[in-house]
C-alpha cells in the first residue's frame, strides 16, 4: 500500500507534518517503538509508530531519523498523546533526511494503525501471490516450465512468511522451500501423514490442525486437478483414494485466517495437483512396462522373450545404466473389511510411493520402479545395479523391513483398523530365467507377512529358509494341542510352585544347550539349573539332550 492511501484514510487520524513529495512510498508492514535504536527491528518499508518515549532532548531527534532512514523505512508517525504537539527538532529532521512524518492523534490507538496496516499489506501480497499462482499454474499446466511445486512453496514463504511442504501418504517429503530454514524431518514428515490420514479416515473437515514439538501445522489434502477428477473423487470410497492423495502442511495455524487466504491455499494445492498428474501421467510407461512383463512372466513365455522385455526396461528405469542390472520383485496386498473395494490399483499407488527412490533430488524425483496389478495385488519390479562377483546379489536391494520402517506410522493411520498392508520381497536374481522363481518367492514371502498379526507387515526372502515359514501355516487346532501337550505341564507347576520352569527352557534353548552359560544368564548355580531341567524331563517325558526333543520344545515355545 502507499503511505497516500493512510493519509486519505479518516479514521486512522492521521496529519501530515512533511514529505508531500514522498506520498508514494509503498508501505510493506508496521512497527511500534520508542528504542533509541530501533535498527535491528527492521527490515525496510515500515511505517514506524512511536510515542517519542526515546528523546529526552532536541538533540535526540537527528541520530533517531537518521537511523531510521539507514533502516529504508517507509515514513514515520508520532503520538501526539504523551508531549502534546510533534517537536520541532523532530519535523525538522525528517525534513533533512526527506522521511515523511505523520502525527497522530490522541484519540486513535497504535494497535488501529497497525491492525489496518497489516490487513492491507496482507491483503495485497495475497493479490499479488494469487497472481503468481495463476501464472504459475497456466505455465506447469502447459509442461514442466513452471518448476515444480518447490516453486510456488518459496514464493508462500517469501510473499506470505509461511513455510509449507508436500507429503505423500507414506510421510516422504515430496516438495519443501529451497530459501526458508531446514528440512522437515523424516519423524515429523510421518507423523504429519498419520494426522492427514486419520483425519480423512474419520470425516473430518480441513484444514487439519496438528501440534508437534510446539510447533503447529495446518493440513491441506491435495487431490486430483481438473473438476471431472474432483467429482469422481468426491463419489468414491475414502478408501480409495486415502493411501494415495499427497497433503500440503503449512507451519502456521489456519483456524484464524480469512476466507482469502483459506482459498489462496486451497489455489496452491490445486496448482500442486498438476505437478502430481503430471508424475502421474509420466509413470503410464513404466506402468506399462511391468505389466508386459508380468504377463509374459506369468503365462509361462520364453526367456528369451522376457529377456528382450528387461532389456527395454533397464533404460527406461535406470538410465545411462551400462551393465544388465540385477532385478527384484516386490509384492503388496491392500486388503479392506467387506472385500468391496478392489486392492490392487491401491496397492499399486502405494508401491509406488513407498520405493520412490530416497537419494532422487530435483522437482522430478527418480522412480526407479515399474509396478503393476491384478485383482487385488500390486507387483513391482526393481532395478539394481549389477552385483559385484563376490556374492550372487540375495542380500542385495530393497529389504523388507527397510520398507516399512518409516511408513508404518502413516499407513496404520489410514488403514483405521479396517484393512490391511502386507509386502513379500523376493531376492535379487540377474536373470529372465530366475524372475519367475523371484515372483512366487515374493508372494509367500507376503503370505508370511500376511500370517503375522498387525495391519502393516512385511516379509523378505530370507525367511523362506526358516521355520518361520511354515509356523503360520500350522492350522491353530493343531498349534494348540502340540503346545499344550509339551507345555501345560510345566505351566501348571510353576504356577503352583513358582518354580520359572518356562523361561528357564527359553534360556536353555537360547543358549544351545550351554549349561555355565544358561546358569550365568539366569544367574543361577549350575547345580540349580540341572535340578530344573530334570523336573522339565522328568513332567514331559522328553530328554533335553536329544536334538528331536530340543527342536520339539523350541517349536512349542514359538507357537505358543
Amino acid at each position: 500500500m502507499r503511505l497516500r492511501a493512510l493519509l486519505d484514510t479518516d479514521a486512522l487520524g492521521l496529519r501530515l507534518l512533511g514529505g508531500q513529495e514522498e506520498l508514494d512510498r509503498t508501505v510493506r508492514g508496521v512497527m511500534t517503538t520508542d528504542l533509541r535504536d530501533p535498527s535491528r527491528y527492521l527490515s525496510g518499508g515500515e511505517l514506524v509508530l512511536t510515542g517519542l518515549a526515546w528523546r529526552r532532548d532536541a538533540a535526540d531527534s537527528e541520530p533517531f531519523v537518521r537511523l531510521l532512514v539507514q533502516a529504508g523505512v517507509a515514513a514515520l508517525a508520532a503520538g501526539e498523546a504523551e508531549l502534546g504537539d510533534v517537536p520541532d527538532d523532530l519535523v525538522v529532521a525528517c525534513a533533512r533526511h526527506r522521511l515523511p512524518l505523520f502525527a497522530v492523534n490522541e484519540s486513535v490507538a497504535f494497535a488501529t494503525i497497525t491492525e489496518h496496516v497489516v490487513r492491507q499489506v496482507s491483503g495485497e501480497r495475497a493479490g499479488d501471490l494469487a497472481a503468481v499462482v495463476d501464472r504459475h499454474r497456466r505455465m506447469m499446466t502447459s509442461g514442466p516450465a513452471g518448476g515444480g511445486p518447490d516453486v510456488v512453496l518459496d514464493l508462500l514463504g517469501s510473499d506470505l512468511d509461511l513455510r509449507a511442504w508436500v507429503l505423500s501418504p507414506a510421510g516422504r517429503l515430496v516438495a519443501g522451500p529451497k530459501t526458508a530454514g531446514p528440512v522437515l524431518a523424516a519423524d515429523v514428515c510421518a507423523k504429519l501423514a498419520a494426522e492427514q490420514l486419520a483425519a480423512v479416515r474419520t470425516g473430518r473437515r480441513g484444514p487439519h490442525r496438528v501440534i508437534l514439538g510446539g510447533a503447529t501445522y495446518s493440513l491441506f489434502p491435495i487431490r486430483s486437478s481438473g473438476r471431472a477428477a474432483q467429482a469422481v473423487h468426491a463419489a468414491r470410497d475414502v478408501r480409495e483414494t486415502v493411501l494415495s492423495d499427497w497433503l500440503l502442511a503449512v507451519e502456521a495455524d489456519a483456524g484464524d485466517w480469512a476466507d482469502e487466504r483459506l482459498d489462496l491455499l486451497q489455489g496452491v494445492t490445486q496448482l500442486i495437483s498438476v505437478e502430481r498428474d503430471r508424475r502421474d501421467a509420466a509413470r503410464t510407461v513404466r506402468r506399462r512396462l511391468a505389466q508386459e512383463i508380468l504377463e509374459l512372466v506369468q503365462t509361462g513365455a520364453a526367456p528369451a522373450e522376457i529377456a528382450a522385455r528387461l532389456r527395454v526396461a533397464a533404460p527406461v528405469l535406470l538410465p545411462g545404466l551400462g551393465a544388465a542390472p540385477h532385478w527384484q520383485v516386490v509384492v503388496a496386498r491392500v486388503e479392506w473389511n467387506g472385500g468391496e473395494i478392489e486392492g490392487g490399483p491401491v496397492a499399486q499407488s502405494l508401491l509406488e510411493e513407498i520405493l520412490v527412490d530416497p537419494r532422487a533430488t530435483g522437482p522430478e524425483p527418480s522412480d526407479r520402479i515399474a509396478v503393476a496389478h491384478t485383482g487385488d495385488e500390486a507387483i513391482a519390479l526393481v532395478p539394481l545395479p549389477a552385483v559385484s562377483s563376490e556374492h550372487d546379489g540375495s542380500e542385495a536391494g530393497v529389504l523388507a523391513d527397510a520398507l516399512l520402517a518409516s511408513v508404518r506410522e502413516p499407513l496404520a493411520a489410514g488403514l483405521d483398523g479396517d484393512g490391511r498392508v502386507t509386502l513379500g520381497v523376493s531376492a535379487a536374481v540377474h536373470s529372465a530365467e530366475g524372475l519367475r522363481g523371484a515372483l512366487e518367492e515374493a508372494r509367500h514371502a507376503r503370505r508370511v507377512a500376511a500370517a503375522r498379526p498387525g495391519r502393516v507387515c512385511a516379509a523378505g526372502h530370507q525367511e523362506l529358509a526358516s521355520h518361520v515359514l511354515l509356523l503360520p501355516f500350522v492350522p491353530d487346532d493343531v498349534r494348540r494341542a502340540f503346545t499344550a501337550r509339551l507345555l501345560d505341564p510345566l505351566r501348571e507347576y510353576d504356577r503352583r510352585h513358582r518354580a520359572e520352569l518356562i523361561p528357564t527352557l527359553e534360556a536353555f534353548l537360547d543358549c544351545d544347550g550351554s549349561w555355565t552359560r544358561c546358569a550365568s544368564r539366569l544367574h543361577l548355580h549350575v547345580n540349580t539349573l540341572r535340578y530344573r531341567v530334570g523336573r522339565i524331563e522328568q513332567l514331559t517325558g522328553r530328554d533335553l539332550s536329544r536334538l528331536e526333543d530340543k527342536l520339539d520344545f523350541f517349536l512349542a515355545l514359538r507357537m505358543s
